[in-house]
């Protein structure tokens, strides 16, 4: 309020209060009326049978509750709007939701979405999303089978597409994803991860506190309390409310005032969103306790210690498919530590990735929220817009770790031609440094968090020991079903319902209201200081924030930093061996030695396409990682070589491959059995080269490194006298193929 004292020595129009006044006061009816609205909305949401937030009409496929296990999942086709056509012969994508207290549809809650841009690319799209309510017994490695026969359905639907299904996994859906991946990886092409915590204790100081959450609280015996005080189901709405808590000054006033203030031009936005975000559904309780257990708490999944029922473990690494992670540094629910750690766990090397044959690839947003990373039209047109048009660009990028960087295009940008929107794609090559430079734990924070690992086992044994019987013993459904009614969040939405009386009056003061509309005007001098008072309100609920974070991180690590309390868990507190670190195995180092062994045999086999490939990406190694332009010249290779074009996506990713290992196992053998496999007619070997010109200089002039190994690789193609020339090869001008897989 320092600024009220001048704003009262202003002269002040006159009729600027009674101005002020009236257009306040109808502002005030107006908003009631729309809390009016949103309550018939949440009950007519409610009421549906299968309630989402779709934007697109859709077909039912499969429903799980017809599964010999049953789950209450589903998979549905989305119909292409008018004027969207899809290519048979593209990949399907395949949206999963995230059921995180909300329901189902926010991949596609806008036609700028995730659905949206696929669907433009030309690709058939499906979507799993689920019921309010879980089916008696249903599990998370119930539902993961459930989705692996959705994925099994999706392939035979499309046997002529050209490649797997890409699969995105939003939020909690991405680290389902990931675990029926590492347990079934031959259903899957490439996966999108957007949003989506793997690995849990991750973080940096001063920074993302909802990590401490779990041990604060003494571990997950509050979960399973809650879980038996619904009587065998876990309310979602608690979840909902654990995000509205990070962000007080939003949840308790800013939401609410930007309505108000904007009440004639925000209502429509405020109840779309709000149709999904009041859309409470539950989990089963044992549901629940795995994710609390064996995740949020427990930090399991990148250690490869979740083991299914026949004992199978989950390991990350038997992935194939290249992964997509998109992760954002204004999101505090799921941090870019939280996203991108759990290569760490897993690697100690990139060379360690190479020698597993994954391929990752992670984009960093600088400021967009958690919801907005697969709700923002602006991420949508951009981000996802540029995975959805290049996807088979990562789909055959040689093995390693890439940052993906979207430049836009400009003018002045060579071969423009060959880019589908706006933007740019480049994919990076990157360490693990680039990941440990984001930030996070060191060794005395993970010893932190594993203690509050074992606390927390420690609490649910007593829980179930001592007082679970008593609770399900004095809890029945009528009860149960009671206490979620009267949860604090779905009362925000029934006390301004039909069902209360006080407020039968609104909806005809409202109607009155829009009639006789008088806005005050912008420069009203009482506008500004109700924006002024705003201000401070949210100051002062973001400095309670920060209060709040900084106690809650300093209690963490003081309790459970304690060397005495650690020893007594059985944390060593100076033990340097990582709690939670992927074992490693010496059947794997073997079968890489055998796998060294079958290449090396392979080093003079193959002809021309082989040639190309090879060399290639000898000289591309000189540069820092692969331009979208480059794919789409690499995508003439199949159409204008005779024998690429007979190569589907799989086949010509493999042949990638094989000559990526073949050269990073023995480069000089490999560089020496090129000229054996090229033709024998001098001009069929100069157009060879001008092909692999043309499709170096794609996205630019070659620099100083690249341009020594092309030239390398010219003399390796003998042109005898014909010398290769210096000028950069014209791009001819780009075709629309019906097919744009490479």
């Amino acid at each position: 309020m320092s600024d009220l004292p001048k704003m009262q020595t202003m002269p002040i129009p006159a009729g600027a209060f009674a101005s002020y006044s009236v257009d306040a006061w109808q502002r005030w009816i107006l908003f009631l009326d729309v809390m009016r609205r949103r309550a018939e909305q949440y009950e007519e949401h409610a009421a549906h049978r299968a309630p989402h937030v779709l934007d697109y009409e859709a077909e039912l496929i499969s429903d799980a509750r017809t599964f010999a296990e049953p789950v209450n999942y589903g998979l549905v086709r989305i119909i292409p709007p008018a004027g969207i056509v899809i290519d048979p012969l593209k990949r399907p994508f395949v949206v999963v939701d995230p059921r995180a207290g909300h329901g189902p549809g926010i991949g596609g809650f806008k036609a700028d979405s995730e659905i949206g841009v696929a669907m433009k690319a030309g690709h058939a799209c499906y979507f799993i999303g689920f019921l309010p309510d879980p089916m008696p017994g249903q599990t998370i490695e119930k539902i993961a089978r459930a989705e692996a026969q959705f994925l099994e359905i999706v392939i035979s639907r499309h046997p002529e597409a050209d490649g797997k299904p890409c699969v995105i996994g939003n939020c909690q859906a991405g680290w389902a994803v990931m675990m029926l991946a590492a347990l079934r990886p031959e259903l899957f092409g490439p996966i999108i991860v957007a949003g989506s915590p793997l690995a849990y204790w991750a973080g940096v100081h001063g920074q993302n506190p909802m990590r401490y959450s779990g041990g604060l609280l003494g571990g997950s015996w509050l979960t399973a309390l809650f879980g038996d005080l619904g009587a065998g189901k876990f309310d979602g709405a608690w979840l909902v409310q654990n995000f509205e808590n990070q962000n007080p000054a939003n949840t308790l006033w800013t939401k609410q005032y930007n309505l108000y203030s904007k009440i004639d031009t925000e209502a429509e936005r405020y109840l779309g969103f709000e149709r999904w975000w009041g859309g409470h559904v539950t989990l089963n309780a044992e549901e629940m306790q795995f994710i609390v257990d064996e995740l949020f708490i427990g930090n399991k999944l990148a250690a490869g210690e979740i083991r299914t029922s026949d004992g199978t473990a989950v390991d990350l690494r038997t992935i194939r498919s290249p992964i997509v992670v998109f992760c954002s540094k204004g999101d505090n629910i799921t941090p870019p530590q939280q996203a991108l750690d759990w290569i760490l766990d897993l690697y100690d090397s990139v060379d360690e990735i190479r020698s597993l044959g994954q391929t990752i690839v992670y984009v960093v947003h600088e400021k967009i929220g958690h919801l907005g990373i697969f709700v923002s039209g602006g991420v949508a047109r951009k981000e996802h817009d540029e995975f959805a048009s290049n996807i088979d660009l990562i789909d055959v990028l040689p093995p390693g770790l890439y940052e993906a960087v979207l430049e836009p295009k400009g003018e002045a940008m060579e071969h423009p031609e060959l880019v589908t929107g706006e933007w740019v794609m480049r994919c990076e090559r990157r360490t693990l440094e680039d990941i440990r430079s984001l930030g996070g734990n060191d060794m005395q924070d993970d010893n932190r968090f594993a203690a509050a690992a074992r606390l927390s086992e420690i609490n649910l044994a007593l829980y179930r020991a001592f007082a679970q019987p008593a609770v399900k013993a004095a809890v029945n459904p009528t009860w149960a079903e009671t206490m979620r009614r009267l949860h604090p969040l779905r009362l925000s939405y029934e006390l301004f319902g039909p069902s209360n009386p006080f407020l039968a009056w609104v909806q005809g003061a409202a109607e009155l209201a829009r009639e006789d509309r008088r806005p005050a005007e912008a420069d009203n001098p009482f506008l500004a200081l109700q924006e002024q008072v705003s201000g401070q309100i949210v100051e002062g609920l973001e400095s309670w924030r920060k209060m709040s974070e900084k106690l809650a991180e300093e209690t963490f690590g003081a309790v459970y930093g304690s060397p005495a309390l650690q020893a007594a868990l059985g944390v060593d507190p100076q033990s340097n061996r990582p709690p939670r670190k992927a074992p490693k195995s010496m059947l794997t180092g073997a079968l890489v030695e055998a796998r060294t062994a079958a290449l090396r045999e392979k080093i003079p086999q193959g002809g021309p396409l082989e040639a190309l490939v090879r060399s290639l990406l000898y000289v591309s190694k000189a540069r820092d990682g692969a331009d979208e332009r480059e794919f789409e010249a690499i995508r003439r290779i199949r159409r204008d070589h005779q024998g690429a074009s007979r190569l589907n996506l799989s086949a010509f990713k493999a042949l990638v491959r094989e000559q990526y290992y073949i050269l990073l196992n023995d480069e000089t053998a490999a560089l020496a059995a090129i000229p054996a496999m090229l033709p024998k007619e001098i001009d069929e070997r100069r157009a060879a080269l001008e092909v692999l010109r043309g499709v170096l200089e794609a996205s630019g002039a070659l620099n100083d490194a690249a341009a020594e190994r092309f030239q390398r690789v010219s003399e390796l193609f003998d042109l005898g006298k014909g010398k290769v020339s210096s000028e950069p090869t014209p791009m001819p001008t780009r075709t629309a193929p019906r097919n744009r897989s490479a």
